[in-house]
């Protein structure tokens, strides 16, 4: 009988969110493929150094420990070849980390394989990928340059924003056609009609179903919705959440004050936000992906 991921969380992650590949990455795009292949080769012993994404691939595999059945896959999907990609291989097994399936696609879009892999998350270096992964309706975040991620929590820490990450873009919408006081009157009026989802809402669940295991006190991974919403447009929030039967450990609502210093005392081994402003503050505190999804991310489109 095949094997199957159904009641695993899945992720799916690209070499360069694993690892720090920018000298070969460099290398590929100042001097083409060939010399990037000649370059891999010649280094596959080398072991790479771990990337933005590193810390959270740990503690992900580390929910494996002391269960019957693994809870969590993790799975590479790279442009690399099978050839080039054997430098990444040799790290993955320096580094002892339990990722065992992988994709590698030889410059063709690797996030195609985020579906047959039944990945609840793709994260990737390659913000391309991450569009088209988006729009096919998968959850992805592009991982952004930052210092790796150094949370001293044992627990797995993800923080979240709402509006176009957990929940779909429509009161966004609002916002950024009539402005905060037209926004924060929609809210109001409409704060027991629930929001609808947005791209991230089924990896919530998937960390909500392993969360649902252990007593509250003792859960492996905490979560928390970190937004630039304020009363009174934080009800329709916290009803959305509960019509969804989805728990937020913690729940900040800031009201347009800078994410950053709220992150690191979460102490967040990641963070996604929509708004590139908001993403770029927040990687001087910790690992950040950008979502670049709904009505903020269409300019340029």
């Amino acid at each position: 009988m095949a094997e199957s991921l159904e009641r695993r969380l899945v992720v799916a992650i690209s070499s360069r969110a694993l690892f720090d590949l920018e000298e070969s990455h460099q290398i590929f795009t100042t001097q083409g493929l060939e010399a990037y292949s000649r370059y891999q080769i010649e280094h596959e012993d080398d072991v790479l150094a771990p990337g933005v994404a590193f810390l959270l691939v740990k503690k992900l595999l580390r929910l494996n420990q002391a269960v019957k059945a693994p809870r969590v896959e993790v799975i590479l999907l790279s442009h690399n070849s099978a050839d080039t990609g054997l430098r990444v291989f040799n790290s993955i097994q320096h580094y002892a980390l339990d990722i065992s399936r992988a994709a590698f696609t030889n410059g063709a879009a690797p996030w195609r394989y985020v579906q047959p892999f039944s990945a609840d998350l793709f994260l990737s270096a390659e913000p391309r990928d991450v569009v088209a992964a988006l729009d096919a309706g998968h959850a992805a975040a592009a991982i952004v340059p930052s210092g790796i991620g150094t949370s001293t929590s044992e627990q797995l820490r993800i923080a979240f924003d709402g509006d176009a990450v957990l929940f779909s873009d429509e009161a966004e919408r609002v916002y950024q056609e009539q402005g905060l006081e037209a926004f924060a009157a929609s809210e109001k009026a409409q704060a027991r009609e629930p929001l609808s989802g947005g791209p991230f809402k089924h990896f919530l669940a998937a960390l909500q179903r392993i969360q649902a295991d252990y007593p509250l006190e003792k859960s492996p991974i905490r979560t928390a919705l970190v937004t630039a919403r304020s009363a009174p447009a934080h009800e329709r929030v916290i009803r959305t959440l509960r019509a969804w039967n989805i728990r937020i450990d913690e729940a900040l609502f800031l009201g347009g004050l800078s994410k950053g210093a709220f992150l690191k005392t979460f102490d967040a081994d990641i963070f996604f936000d929509d708004q590139r402003g908001h993403v770029e503050a927040a990687a001087g505190y910790v690992a950040t992906g950008h979502v670049p999804h709904g009505v903020t991310n269409l300019q340029g489109k």
